[in-house]
């Protein structure tokens, strides 16, 4: 196969991931949190089971208007929804699907290349905050910046703890250094991967910067329309980016029960639904944390875990 064609479908074939595997996620939520909070809503957009609530949405987002403030800075303002999408379509070209071909873009420094372009984030934040000419999204945004700032640092930590126990910073290399005991020896370390990336993406309950009985909507207070739902499919993205990178980094990517590689997809697939029904979850049964209590469990417990943690892996792959 030619060198162009390859990239090609390597290309078309993470840009389906990037349109579908968020709408599903979307989806999910509707039902999931539809059955957890009594909701009858969606549960009766196109009759069965209200499969066509997304679809509703969709064209309730097409149909609204595009307003612009007056005093915006237009320019910024309408470029800011697409830098919150794009770090995650380039993080998801080097996540592994499976074993082999199945990534958009293997590299041998995969995990600083997405840890690095899913920081970005914090530029759309600011960007829509600022250019929006509002209080409210101001004071949302430098909310969103504190926090992924903060929150930066203990993933990057808890990361690392598992880069070193592998002795690689490439996404496959890690999934094939994996063992199940790791399990249990990095599992400080999931667990603060997994809550600073829910920070990070700002899900309930880290959703200060968007906290709507505060501050409207916090730095999308001003969005209406399409813009307003890329903001919304880049959370959705995200939530899907953070439990892929939970699924390669912790939880083995494509290894499974049985030694068949051609369903490691299948597997990778199942994990990062699974994870991706945990950060829902969070969303309803988890009140939103305060400021100070935001900021709190970073500095004063992911911080200091994800050091402990890399002092352990250090000592072990010493010993070993």
């Amino acid at each position: 196969m030619p060198a162009w064609l390859e990239l090609v479908l390597r290309v078309a074939g993470v840009l389906v991931a990037f349109l579908t595997l968020p709408l599903i996620v979307g989806q999910t939520e509707h039902k999931v949190m539809a059955h957890m909070q009594g909701r009858l809503g969606p549960m009766y957009a196109g009759g069965f089971h209200g499969w066509a609530q997304l679809v509703a949405d969709g064209l309730k987002f097409v149909q609204k208007e595009d307003v612009t403030p007056r005093e915006a800075d237009r320019a910024v303002f309408r470029l800011a929804p697409v830098v919150a999408l794009v770090p995650y379509l380039l993080a998801l070209l080097v996540i592994p699907l499976g074993p082999g071909d199945l990534v958009g873009q293997p590299l041998d420094i995969g995990l600083f290349f997405v840890l690095a372009v899913v920081g970005v984030g914090v530029v759309a934040v600011l960007m829509s905050a600022w250019a929006s000419a509002n209080k409210y999204s101001l004071l949302g945004g430098l909310r969103g910046a504190a926090q992924l700032l903060g929150y930066e640092l203990p993933l990057v930590l808890a990361a690392a703890s598992v880069a070193m126990a592998a002795g690689t910073l490439s996404l496959p290399g890690i999934v094939e250094a994996w063992e199940p005991w790791w399990l249990l020896w990095q599992a400080p370390a999931m667990v603060v991967f997994f809550v600073a990336g829910l920070a990070e993406i700002r899900r309930p309950p880290f959703d200060m910067p968007v906290a709507d009985s505060e501050l409207v909507f916090g730095y999308m207070t001003e969005y209406t329309g399409l813009r307003f739902a890329f903001f919304l499919l880049a959370e959705y993205v995200g939530i899907v980016v953070i439990a892929a990178l939970t699924t390669v980094l912790f939880l083995g990517g494509w290894q499974g029960p049985f030694a068949d590689a051609q369903l490691g997809w299948l597997w990778t697939l199942l994990k990062v639904f699974a994870v991706a029904f945990v950060i829902i979850w969070l969303r309803v049964a988890y009140p939103r944390l305060r400021e100070d209590q935001l900021q709190r469990l970073c500095w004063l417990v992911l911080v200091p875990l994800s050091l402990g943690q890399l002092v352990l892996t250090a000592a072990v792959r010493v010993a070993m």
